[in-house]
């Protein structure tokens, strides 16, 4: 009796080492085959955008979109949809706040609606030149920025510059704020509409899309944009004039559902953000580079060019001040925030 209990312990210490070493087998077989992989878990994310596929934006969007892919290996793979093929401008949002897809390229004055501090790029004339728009997203205004998008459910992977929006028409050339009494302009968010009715003129609302044959039709006199896009849009078609006053330094930003972006495994996250940061480096640095070329080209194309002299300016921002009310009003003591740290960087 003592001998086979004896067996019976041995055959179960027997069966312990073993069942010991196969699991050491096993662990040190998963840690190899991690060891031996890239490391990215495989993920295929939606990225929409409305702009034109030959805006500078674009093609940053898009080389960020295949350097991502390049560089995991293909496990993360950004889908692409270009030009509003899967959404819209007006859409966008929603469907990035929702899940509807997972990553969304929108202009900043879309977003204010959502938050209104953001609206920050829409107060005419509070960036005067490229540096300060580089040096403000460099620094305590993108943070503030970033943490009330997260507070919404957008996590901003990157900032990218679009230039500075002009004034076209077909009626007149626009010369001072008193020149635009009486026109229909389509404006492109609530902060340059309360400026184009502090001019005199009525803002509409129409997509990017819609502005060419409303030009044509003349049901709106006239429109407001970058010229990377009017020369895109073929503006210089249905419009006379271009008034360049830089009155207010285009942002679009490249947002992610947050939820999304929370469950990613932290080598995609630094991943997804090394690629965006230095995408938005190439896009800084193209934006100033485009609007000067565009401006020419349509000038070449035959619009009528009007730059406003930097001494009428002054005249132009006074004129301008209710917009500037409206933001505070509406973005409150963060809106106050931001504009105390780019005026300081001015």
């Amino acid at each position: 009796m003592k001998r086979l209990s004896f067996l019976t312990s041995i055959l179960f210490f027997i069966l312990v080492v073993l069942s010991a070493c196969g699991q050491n087998s096993s662990t040190a077989g998963q840690q190899s085959s991690k060891e031996g992989s890239d490391g990215y878990d495989p993920v295929t994310i939606r990225l929409a955008y409305n702009l034109p596929q030959d805006h500078h934006i674009s093609i940053g969007v898009e080389n960020f979109a295949k350097t991502v892919t390049e560089q995991s290996g293909g496990k993360v793979k950004i889908q692409v949809y270009p030009a509003g093929q899967l959404l819209g401008d007006k859409e966008m949002n929603q469907a990035i706040l929702t899940g509807g897809v997972e990553m969304g390229v929108n202009s900043s004055t879309l977003w204010a609606s959502t938050v209104p501090a953001m609206g920050i790029f829409d107060v005419p004339y509070a960036f005067p030149n490229y540096e300060t728009a580089g040096k403000a997203l460099s620094g305590e205004l993108r943070e503030k920025l970033n943490k009330a998008m997260e507070e919404k459910g957008v996590k901003v992977l990157m900032y990218a510059d679009y230039g500075y929006a002009q004034f076209a028409n077909n009626v007149r050339p626009l010369k001072s704020p008193e020149d635009f009494k009486g026109l229909k302009i389509r404006s492109i968010g609530d902060i340059p509409s309360e400026m184009i009715k502090a001019y005199g003129a009525s803002p509409v609302f129409l997509g990017a899309g819609e502005v060419y044959t409303a030009l044509q039709r003349k049901t709106i006199d006239g429109a407001t944009s970058g010229t990377t896009a009017m020369l895109q849009r073929h503006y210089d078609e249905v419009a006379k004039y271009l008034t360049i006053n830089n009155y207010s330094y285009l942002e679009f930003i490249l947002a992610v559902n947050k939820n999304f972006w929370d469950r990613l495994p932290e080598k995609t996250k630094k991943l997804l953000t090394e690629a965006a940061q230095q995408t938005e480096q190439w896009i800084r640095a193209k934006a100033k580079e485009e609007d000067e070329r565009t401006a020419k080209e349509l000038a070449a194309k035959g619009m009528e060019v009007y730059v406003v002299p930097e001494s009428d300016l002054p005249k132009w921002e006074e004129a301008a001040q209710p917009a500037r009310e409206v933001y505070i009003e509406r973005a409150g003591e963060l809106g106050k925030e931001l504009l105390d740290i780019v005026e300081k960087i001015n």
